[in-house]
């Protein structure tokens, strides 16, 4: 009988509980994840999921919690633990076959002991006081219950950006820089702000860019935002990084939705052509290539997180071994992002797929005009939400940039079908999408409104985001005087402003109440011994 077919007592998994021997039990299987205790495997037990579908073992990558999170669950029964940060399938896409011991007995388990701290009380108490959904009138409320409702790791996670955050909140006020001039007198008894990306019928000028672990705030993670999308009509962007897997999202879609995928590429490059021709094979209307991210950046909520919450002794072992779990979720899950990547490997992608090839993360018209010499579909005008090189100027500003010079030295006119500019960052209301509309952009990606809309009302919470964007864009575009999006043009706003960084802008008072400033190093708690 091979090992796989074995069915274990709880008492001999329990019997491997140290360094030397560790099993483990997920979803009733038994699993000897030894050798991921000092990094011998690719990541297992991390907030991110595998970057392939397929074979995926031995690259050395160390696991970005540390051992100590393994050692917790050794011998014992994992699932409650391993299921909110992985897909379904991470475990055994991660560990070789002979490492797959059999099943256990679940009746002979001995129950891990859920203690319940004062702090996620407290948090429980928090979400009892939740509003109505009823009360949650724009995107800024989500954004609010879900800072005082989400456990704090996964707030910091989401919620972090890159240095002083000075770009995080340059995306957002860069938007009021730029002042509408509306049109009177037009007959808006119908508006219509429906248009196509890529070719792809959208009922918004907006889709849901990726954003990585979706399950740190809410059990379904992603499939919340895949749901969502089918229901009102819009185009979802699949991470790399998601916390389900490619596959259960895309099983997960509406016979004939839409998706798209964002695409981090690996140093190794068949895991990379493999990713690719699978997202391809299972219908993806176009892949997103992450250029911005050569290195992740510091993110400092998220990595004060991880002072705090490792052991001392794990973070010295970690620096000994080369990866320094010290340094957050964000950078614990890059390790496998080629640095190498540049203009040549667009050949390459050209040569594997057929799928529209859009670069994500493009921040000056130099590069822009590149891409649309080599023959690329389009580019996102991005910064990464503010969370790599702080004091990158915003999308919407590039994009006013971008039009200008693509203009000048191609001849190009914008919105352009043959060559899409997309811009995210910073976005909160339908009107910061039709600023970009009217500056060229074909559509605009919106990402943490969305993760905090599940997160704090789950799938009723991103159906509630997207009716009031709908409802705005409906009120606004009358206000405007636009019938169509067609109609939403470079006359209707002034945009002269925009290079102004030091230009006196009206208070964001909700934007500002959500912000959480960054800390900085503060003493541990001294117990008083007397």
């Amino acid at each position: 009988m091979a090992s796989s077919d074995r069915t274990y007592s709880g008492k001999e998994v329990a019997l491997h509980n140290s360094r030397e021997s560790c099993w483990i039990i997920v979803h009733g299987k038994v699993y000897d994840v030894t050798d991921f205790l000092d990094g011998e495997y690719t990541i297992m037990w991390s907030t991110r999921r595998p970057t392939a579908e397929t074979d995926y073992t031995g690259r050395g990558v160390d696991h970005p919690g540390g051992s100590k999170i393994i050692l917790k669950y050794a011998g014992k029964d994992a699932t409650m633990e391993y299921d909110p940060i992985h897909p379904p399938d991470a475990i055994t896409t991660n560990l070789k076959p002979e490492k797959h011991l059999g099943s256990v007995d679940l009746a002979t388990v001995e129950k891990v002991e859920v203690t319940i701290t004062d702090e996620e009380r407290a948090r429980q108490e928090r979400i009892a006081a939740r509003p109505p959904l009823s009360e949650i009138l724009n995107l800024h409320d989500f954004e609010a219950i879900a800072k005082h409702t989400m456990p704090e790791k996964a707030w910091a996670y989401y919620s972090s950006a890159a240095d002083d955050e000075i770009t995080n909140r340059e995306n957002h006020a860069a938007f009021h820089r730029i002042w509408f001039r509306p049109r009177i007198l037009k007959n808006v008894t119908k508006v219509d702000w429906s248009t196509t990306i890529l070719g792809q019928k959208s009922s918004m000028p907006l889709y849901i860019t990726a954003t990585a672990l979706g399950k740190l705030g809410h059990p379904d993670g992603e499939l919340n935002l895949t749901r969502a999308a089918a229901k009102h009509g819009i185009i979802q962007m699949i991470p790399t990084l998601a916390s389900c897997s490619f596959d259960e999202i895309m099983d997960t879609a509406a016979p004939g939705q839409v998706q798209f995928f964002q695409l981090y590429v690996n140093k190794d490059r068949e895991i990379t052509k493999r990713i690719v021709q699978h997202a391809e094979q299972r219908g993806i209307k176009g892949l997103f290539i992450t250029v911005d991210a050569p290195q992740l950046g510091r993110r400092e909520k998220d990595m004060r997180q991880k002072f705090e919450a490792e052991d001392p002794s794990e973070v010295s072992r970690a620096g000994q071994g080369g990866v320094d779990r010290s340094q957050g979720a964000a950078r614990a899950i890059s390790s496998f992002i080629d640095p190498g990547l540049d203009w040549s490997d667009m050949a390459w992608f050209k040569s594997i797929t057929k799928m529209p090839l859009i670069l994500k993360g493009v921040q000056c018209w130099e590069d822009a005009l590149e891409a649309y010499d080599l023959g690329l579909n389009g580019v996102v005008l991005s910064n990464h939400g503010g969370r790599q090189l702080d004091f990158a100027r915003s999308g919407i500003e590039v994009l006013v940039e971008v039009t200008s010079k693509l203009r000048e030295m191609r001849g190009l006119s914008f919105p352009n079908e043959k060559f899409q500019l997309f811009v995210d960052g910073g976005v909160r209301r339908a009107t910061d999408v039709m600023k970009a509309i009217a500056l060229g952009a074909t559509a605009v990606g919106v990402g943490r409104p969305f993760l905090y809309a599940y997160s704090a009302y789950g799938p009723e919470g991103i159906n509630q985001a997207l009716q009031i964007l709908h409802d705005e864009f409906e009120m606004n575009m009358r206000l405007l005087g636009a019938r169509n999006i067609k109609e939403v043009v470079a006359e209707m706003v002034d945009a002269s402003n925009i290079h102004l960084h030091m230009v006196s802008v009206p208070a964001d008072n909700l934007y500002e109440s959500n912000y959480e400033r960054l800390q900085g190093a503060r003493l541990r708690e001294i117990k008083n011994k007397l």
